[in-house]
């Protein structure tokens, strides 16, 4: 049995986590000041400069999760990590202090570079670090990061903004507190776990995959060693090794597209996708949109929002405790059922202009079984697929598969709001779902339990 230093594995694990604190909030805390920043930038009555504010940030994420593969591979995983962290705190700083609309873009994208290279790197390099046992429970550490963060952009937009009067005009909400600062608070509020991140940095170890993987045996050993003891070290390395010599000399992009890993490369990718394209993450950039159709006014949208968090908060804890538990696979066709589901309900509900709590019941109903489900064991799976040779390159191109579906689910949600109503935008999701389902029944394998080497094999053709 090994002496597993989970003390030491939490933290190291934690600090890089911490890319998915900062991941969540950037990513949701655009949902709150949007009411105000359009007024202020005067673009309130233009949907085309709407939807590119909403969208510049993910034309930068998938910018990061394509350089966050060869980068990883070039200069380490925790150098990277650095990097990541100083991204978002210039971004932070800068978003909110522009008075003009194209430099806040500019600042937006930066933010966006940043998101895209700490979603794909922070649940790589703890996978890479985790023992196999506790692996998914560590790895989905990094899904509660992330709706920590997102809890903590929505309770800070709320805190923040004053009330808003009811009937209270444009002009007015202007010409408040709302709309020249309190938007502005709400992007500056991310430098404070920007600085943690960044200085945490610096206390943890490289990645002993990749130290392997670079001949440094003596310093693998060394964080392994840290991690379970001389006994687990040296078995780990010892695999590790191994799986790297099963493959050719080259690693990275052309290894990966060589022709051995075309099925689980598919698989991968679908994965990715599909949790965007479930549809739950609109709840979060379009709540507004959302519960206002529900027949809630804007100061009640801020508080709901709040809920929603908090019940994507005490679900993500549960999938903690789940994953390792249940396993990957029965875990992601419950939350594509239960989605397909709900989804269903969700535009009969809006059909017959169902309005009040009862509908507030079925988006948290959909957060939840996002949050223990294809939420955590989205990046669970795609951090542990693939071999160490490709894993960087192989994880950066899920992540930036998994930022195309995002963006373009953003996107469409409008167009597919306008023209087909709430109820029929739902029912698409619900016909998504439906297919994942399927998809996942007949083609996804579980992988709980088995270290990263002994997974090798799933992505192997010959």
């Amino acid at each position: 049995m090994d002496n597993i230093n989970k003390r030491f594995v939490y933290f190291i694990c934690f600090v890089s986590a911490m890319g998915g604190l900062l991941f969540g909030y950037d990513w949701v805390v655009i949902g709150g000041a949007k009411p105000f920043y359009e007024l202020y930038f005067g673009i309130a009555d233009s949907p085309s400069a709407q939807g590119l504010a909403m969208t510049i940030a993910l034309i930068g994420c998938m910018i990061g999760a394509m350089l966050c593969g060869s980068l990883a591979d070039r200069i380490g995983r925790r150098k990277l990590l650095i990097v990541s962290a100083l991204i978002f705190l210039v971004s932070a700083i800068a978003t909110g202090a522009f008075n003009s609309f194209t430099p806040f873009l500019v600042a937006r994208f930066f933010g966006g570079i940043g998101i895209g290279v700490a979603s794909g790197l922070s649940p790589m390099y703890i996978a890479e670090v985790s023992p196999s046992a506790i692996r998914g429970r560590l790895v989905s550490l990094n899904q509660m990061t992330i709706v920590f963060g997102i809890l903590g952009a929505q309770v800070t937009n709320w805190l923040i903004a004053d009330p808003i009067a009811t009937g209270a005009s444009p002009d007015d909400i202007l010409a408040s507190w709302n709309g020249q600062m309190s938007w502005r608070w709400m992007f500056w509020a991310a430098a404070v776990p920007s600085v943690f991140f960044l200085l945490l940095a610096f206390f943890i170890p490289e990645s002993p995959r990749w130290l392997a993987l670079r001949g440094k045996d003596q310093e693998a050993m060394k964080t392994l060693t840290n991690i379970g003891g001389e006994e687990y070290a040296r078995r780990e390395l010892a695999s590790v090794k191994t799986a790297n010599d099963a493959y050719a000399a080259r690693g990275g992009i052309g290894l990966l597209f060589s022709g051995k890993f075309n099925k689980i490369l598919v698989l991968g990718v679908f994965i990715a996708v599909f949790q965007q394209w479930c549809g739950t993450n609109v709840i979060f950039n379009y709540a507004q949109e959302i519960f206002q159709s529900a027949g809630y006014e804007i100061g009640d949208v801020l508080f709901n929002i709040v809920v929603t968090g908090i019940a994507n908060v005490v679900f993500t804890i549960i999938a903690i405790y789940t994953v390792d538990r249940l396993g990957r696979r029965m875990l992601m066709l419950i939350g594509a059922g239960g989605l397909c589901a709900i989804y269903l309900t969700l535009g009969v509900c809006y059909y017959f202009s169902v309005t009040g709590f009862f509908m507030i019941v079925l988006v948290v109903a959909a957060i939840a079984c996002y949050a223990m489900t294809l939420g955590p064991c989205t990046w669970v799976l795609i951090s542990e697929l693939f071999p160490n040779k490709v894993r960087a390159v192989a994880v950066a191109t899920c992540t930036f598969a998994l930022w195309v579906g995002s963006s373009t689910l953003t996107f469409t949600f409008p167009l597919l709001n306008t023209s087909l109503g709430s109820y029929g935008t739902f029912w698409i999701y619900s016909a998504v779902c439906a297919g994942g389902f399927l998809f996942f029944y007949r083609l996804l394998p579980e992988t709980k339990g088995k270290s990263l080497e002994e997974l090798e094999s799933l992505g192997n053709d010959k």
